[in-house]
């Protein structure tokens, strides 16, 4: 839009820059711009080429689509509507304060490094332009400068980094969805569709879409369904992976369908004498979320560099790529292992419980570095997120803050065993486990159990 035409429209509007937050309800920033009385444009980019800045994955491609094709739909409603552009985003949002004469422009905050440097490039430049340029908090419940150990340092252990965020002041409560937006004339714009976000040749996402419907909305009615119906059993059940115990709100707070101050003050609210304790569990796992993104805060290698710096010492082997590809393929001859593996290449998702031991099989018993168990499943997760996804893997790998140390090692039979005793999740997953025609184990768990111990000596000597 030239300086002409946003004269004409009547006065200058604001830009409101929609990244990991495809809401419309608890959007400080899209409340802030209905707010200001100034038209909106609101703005999606797809930023594939910041460098830092980490492309998501074909599964969270996937997601991103139908999210924002919600989004879409859901500005509209109120008004407004959603442009959409594709490129470095300092050089994208720059052209379009400069091609819409923006009088301001207003996001909700990122916690990577690369994510803070372009936005405080673009902040700068607005600024030094003349524009308003805002941000805000929205997808965390605290923001990591302000929970601190006593000494003024941030956190390496989850249980008192919890305990001094409940001590701190309650989260906000959620803001409500504007009423309505002030739309602006409209812009050039890529379509959802143009992105190439959906996977072609081949389509694998088959399994996706029976398993998901993305998009505000469908995320308020998990939310609902789940504090309604399984959050009293949630502490006994969450780690039985034959039974749907678990909220699967990842996804929806991975791409801020659902903001963490929803569902804190819609567990809250929920919370009663019969369900109290599963509601806390349910929210310390919430709070495990927290920890990940302060960590990912302090800590912005999170992806690519050990937290433990003696784990750098950690005598990898030479990599063994079929090893690697039957554990993809969810074809190693052992039963939870594979069930897991096949259950997230179908949904795009697994159990949080068959996640730890997958990981520890691939660490520990295949001695494959935990970077390409984490690359895989970025690729793959419909949840993948750029604190959770690493952070975890490094707690698994023993590399990271508070985590389990590196002896410990998930023995997926005995897990199988306690956790899935009467196999309804392997059979779900692996149909032809206990005939001839599953195969034999690809490794011997004792003995790589052994060989993993004496490679952790190594670190130990350093």
């Amino acid at each position: 839009m030239s300086e002409q035409h946003a004269a004409a429209s009547g006065s200058r509007p604001a830009v409101v820059w929609f990244r990991d937050d495809l809401r419309v309800a608890d959007n400080p920033a899209l409340t802030a711009a209905a707010g200001s009385r100034m038209p909106v444009v609101c703005v999606y980019v797809l930023d594939d080429e910041s460098p830092g800045v980490r492309a998501p994955g074909g599964a969270s491609r996937w997601w991103l689509h139908h999210s924002l094709t919600a989004l879409s739909a859901a500005l509209d409603a109120l008004g407004g509507s959603l442009t959409i552009r594709r490129g470095p985003a300092e050089r994208v949002i720059g052209d379009l304060l400069a091609e819409t004469d923006a009088a301001a422009v207003f996001w909700n905050r990122r916690y990577g490094e690369a994510e803070r440097t372009v936005d405080e490039a673009i902040k700068t430049q607005a600024r030094d332009d003349g524009r308003e340029a805002s941000s805000f908090g929205a997808n965390l419940l605290f923001e990591p400068w302000t929970i601190r150990t006593g000494s003024g340092t941030p956190f390496s252990v989850y249980t008192p980094f919890w305990r001094a965020c409940l001590a701190s002041p309650e989260p906000r409560k959620p803001l409500d969805a504007p009423g309505s937006i002030a739309g602006a004339p409209p812009l050039d714009s890529l379509t959802v569709t143009d992105l190439g976000l959906l996977p072609t040749h081949p389509d694998w996402s088959a399994g996706l879409q029976e398993t998901w419907e993305p998009g505000e909305d469908a995320a308020h009615e998990a939310l609902a369904r789940f504090l309604d119906e399984d959050v009293a059993a949630y502490k006994a059940d969450r780690d039985t992976p034959g039974i749907d115990a678990t909220s699967r709100l990842s996804p929806r707070l991975r791409w801020g369908e659902l903001s963490p101050h929803q569902v804190w003050h819609a567990t809250a609210a929920a919370r009663t004498r019969t369900n109290a304790e599963g509601a806390a569990t349910f929210l310390s796992e919430l709070g495990w979320r927290e920890f990940a993104y302060h960590t990912l805060f302090q800590r912005p290698a999170l992806a690519t560099e050990n937290i433990r710096s003696e784990f750098d010492a950690f005598p990898w082997p030479r990599l063994h790529p079929t090893a690697l590809r039957a554990w993809q393929q969810g074809r190693t001859g052992i039963p939870l292992v594979d069930a897991g593996m096949r259950e997230l290449w179908h949904t795009g998702t697994m159990h949080n419980r068959v996640r730890m031991v997958v990981a520890s099989f691939l660490i520990k018993n295949l001695l494959i570095d935990w970077r390409l168990g984490e690359q895989w499943f970025w690729d793959t997760l419909v949840d993948a997120d750029p604190a959770s996804n690493p952070f975890n893997w490094q707690w698994v790998a023993g590399s990271g803050a508070d985590a389990a140390p590196y002896f410990r090692v998930f023995n997926p039979e005995l897990q199988r065993e306690k956790f899935d005793k009467h196999g309804d999740y392997v059979r779900r997953w692996v149909p032809e486990w206990q005939t001839d025609a599953y195969p034999e184990p690809i490794v011997d768990l004792a003995e790589t159990r052994r060989a993993a111990l004496a490679a952790y000596d190594v670190v130990k000597g350093r």
